[in-house]
């Protein structure tokens, strides 16, 4: 699996641009490969610097307007699944990801960035610059920005890298580059001003992963990037795409005063009009001054004589062009020139990886070797796009017995649109339709309905076959038929299709009592038990039972907590089994204790390969500060992912406490143990809930029930 690094700004004109590609550079002198992944693309421009580098095609990415769309329409699950897909399904042949974050201009940034980075489960590293802002203020900058990250205790929070240091800097952050101003005073990053930076960022919880002194080398752009930026006329080409730019001077004074500015690599901005300023360059030109253009203001029309003077000049790779501005507008729209690299720019590219992979922690690039990070726990978006990816491959049918009820309706078609699974409405044809058509579903794209009128016979005698030994007769088999959720499962049992998904307007009961009653259990299972996938906000829990069994013996709950590592390892999930109880380790006594004492007991017997641990309180087994104090030899407290209840009501209670309190989805109960599988919603189900569920029932179809 790739190591996911995402790289955030935390002030505006941090250099992300360049920070990235130095590390890019850092990391492949380790010999490792690497990719670059932007999510969202945040200005209109092309941006192709990292195409030999890039996960996906820029033009793949999420426009920062759709973005804000689907923000404001409060669907941002939607948007980082997106997100989660694009990068589950590029990355799996690269060693490190290096994941461009959001700029700081947005009101939404950092919560997105926070969003994202959970999603991937991506280590998180900050960039800065130091910028005009004291140690007090950054201090509290960082302390504001870690708290909205998690804080401190947020593992996957690597660091800092600090850009710029030294840069010269006017208001707002922003590089001064008024290139009036000559470029040759370089700023020189010293052994005094390590030590100053080091000082000044003592105090900071994070370790500095690197300190990237400013270099006005890494600015030096091209006469080609000017011409461009001020869309000119070119006079005359000569070597405009080499010539670099090291400093910029107006030419607004007399002669006898411009003369002195005549360096090598010098842009000399000029009104067409002064002819004398132009005959003094070509003359500087041609005494060896290696001028890198001339830049002429006012669109005046050059006398051919004076053109023909300077040819000589031109000649020698001098290059010329033209704006339509005065000199003074031009100066102001010099100052907004981008100084970010153009893609075609391969030297100063170069450059600046070299320059910038030569201040990173050596140590820390090192430690990328160990590319198998391991993941502690699978995040809500990642398992939904696992889930969902997983049932694709799976291609199974899934019948849908409340075939009229709109959610379910609108639910069957996002699927079929998004080949999630093939889905069987079971309902009266036109009632379904008409309903389709006043919500505006679209039923053309392949979802298929069936209605039970014309099918329910044909499985009278199957039914009553199944259901002999109970009494069955062909006089209540077709009483029972007129039931969808029963025909559904005969459908099942039949083998017409892969699984059953009701309860939108059903109870539990109502959806799983025709299971257990003609699905029945796995060969390698003595009971039928549930679990929920419950989706936290940073993480997936499985819970078991909450559903199905009122009070499990000590060997039913063992296999209740195997059924359900099981079921958790099958989507993604490291099953680590917390036995629950009201006490922890021998703390307490009684035989409720004492069940889950002897159930733990049982399971690891029966399967050694499990981290399975009880008795354990519910928060021994989720905190690690309380599993330290309650349970400190514990593999499984405060790590786990997989929790079973004692008995029912400890299971129900918790599951939708849990679920209302901090209002998340849960998906189930899935039921385990059974041949086939038969699911069931919730009577409040979203139609993302249910969309998920036919997801997992796909999914579960496919697997071979221990």
């Amino acid at each position: 699996m790739s190591r996911a690094i995402m790289l955030i700004p935390i002030y505006t004109n941090v250099g992300l641009q360049s920070v990235t590609l130095g590390l890019i550079r850092a990391i492949e002198r380790e010999g490792l490969r690497v990719k670059f992944f932007r999510p969202i693309i945040q200005n209109n421009k092309s941006d192709c610097i990292f195409n030999q580098y890039t996960l996906i095609p820029i033009n793949q990415s999420l426009n920062i307007k759709v973005v804000e769309s689907i923000l404001s329409s409060n669907k941002q699950d939607i948007l980082i699944e997106e997100i989660i897909s694009q990068y589950y399904f590029n990355s799996k042949n690269t060693e490190i990801v290096l994941i461009e974050g959001l700029t700081t201009k947005y009101h939404f940034s950092i919560s997105l960035n926070y969003e994202i980075a959970k999603a991937i489960n991506a280590e998180i590293v900050f960039v800065m610059s130091k910028g005009n802002r004291s140690s007090l203020q950054i201090k509290e900058h960082i302390k504001f920005i870690l708290n909205n990250f998690g804080g401190i205790k947020n593992k996957n929070i690597v660091g800092i890298i600090v850009n710029k240091i030294n840069a010269p800097i006017k208001q707002q952050d922003y590089i001064c580059y008024d290139y009036s101003e000559s470029f040759n005073n370089e700023h020189k990053f010293t052994e005094n001003s390590d030590k100053n930076f080091t000082k000044l960022f003592e105090n900071i919880p994070l370790p500095i992963l690197g300190y990237i002194p400013w270099s006005y080398n890494l600015i030096k752009i091209r006469a080609l990037d000017i011409c461009n930026h001020l869309n000119a006329n070119i006079v005359n080409k000569g070597d405009i795409k080499t010539r670099r730019i090291k400093s910029i001077i107006l030419c607004a004074y007399s002669l006898t005063n411009i003369v002195k500015y005549f360096h090598p690599g010098a842009l000399l901005v000029t009104s067409a009009d002064r002819p004398e300023v132009i005959i003094a360059i070509c003359l500087a030109v041609m005494n060896g001054i290696e001028i890198a253009a001339i830049l002429l203001t006012g669109n005046y029309q050059v006398n051919e004589s004076i053109i023909k003077l300077c040819e000589h000049a031109f000649q020698t790779g001098l290059p010329v062009f033209m704006v339509d501005s005065n000199t003074w507008q031009t100066s102001l729209n010099l100052q907004k020139l981008n100084i970010k690299i153009p893609a075609d720019d391969t030297y100063r590219i170069e450059k600046t990886q070299d320059y910038i992979a030569n201040f990173i922690n050596a140590n820390w690039i090192k430690s990328l070797t160990s590319i198998s990070k391991p993941i502690d726990h699978l995040s809500p978006p990642a398992f939904r796009y696992k889930l969902t990816e997983l049932a694709r491959k799976a291609k199974k049918c899934i019948i849908l017995p409340e075939g009229n009820e709109p959610r379910t309706i609108k639910a069957a078609t996002i699927c079929v649109e998004r080949q999630i699974a093939n889905c069987i409405l079971l309902g009266c044809s036109d009632d379904i339709k008409n309903i389709a058509k006043s919500q505006g579903f679209n039923l053309n794209i392949g979802v298929k309905i069936i209605d039970p009128n014309s099918i329910k016979e044909k499985y009278v005698s199957r039914l009553v076959e199944l259901r002999k030994n109970k009494g069955m007769t062909t006089v209540v088999a077709r009483e029972q038929l007129e039931d969808n959720i029963v025909l559904a499962t005969m459908m099942l049992e039949n083998n017409e299709v892969d699984g059953v998904v009701s309860g939108a307007v059903h109870t539990t009961a109502h959806t799983i009592r025709p299971a257990l009653q003609i699905i029945k259990t796995s060969p390698n299972s003595s009971l039928i038990s549930s679990v929920f996938f419950m989706l936290l906000p940073e993480q997936v829990l499985v819970y078991g039972d909450c559903a199905i069994n009122p009070d499990p013996n000590p060997m039913q709950l063992a296999e209740i907590a195997i059924q359900s590592a099981d079921s958790a390892k099958a989507f993604g999930i490291e099953p680590r089994i917390a036995m629950i109880s009201y006490s922890t380790g021998d703390s307490g006594i009684g035989s409720d204790v004492e069940k889950v004492r002897k159930a733990t007991i049982l399971a690891q017997r029966k399967r050694p390969d499990l981290m399975i641990d009880g008795p354990l309180q519910y928060d021994a087994a989720l905190i690690e500060d309380v599993a330290r104090s309650k349970a400190p030899n514990s593999k499984v407290a405060g790590k786990a992912t997989v929790f079973i209840f004692p008995d029912l009501n400890t299971g129900n209670t918790t599951y939708k406490a849990v679920q209302r309190s901090a209002n998340l989805i849960s998906i189930g109960p899935m039921l385990q143990g059974i041949s086939k599988p038969v699911n069931d919603l919730s009577r409040g189900a979203s139609v993302d809930d249910i969309i998920y569920t036919i997801a997992l029932t796909a999914v579960q179809s496919t697997q071979t029930i221990k």
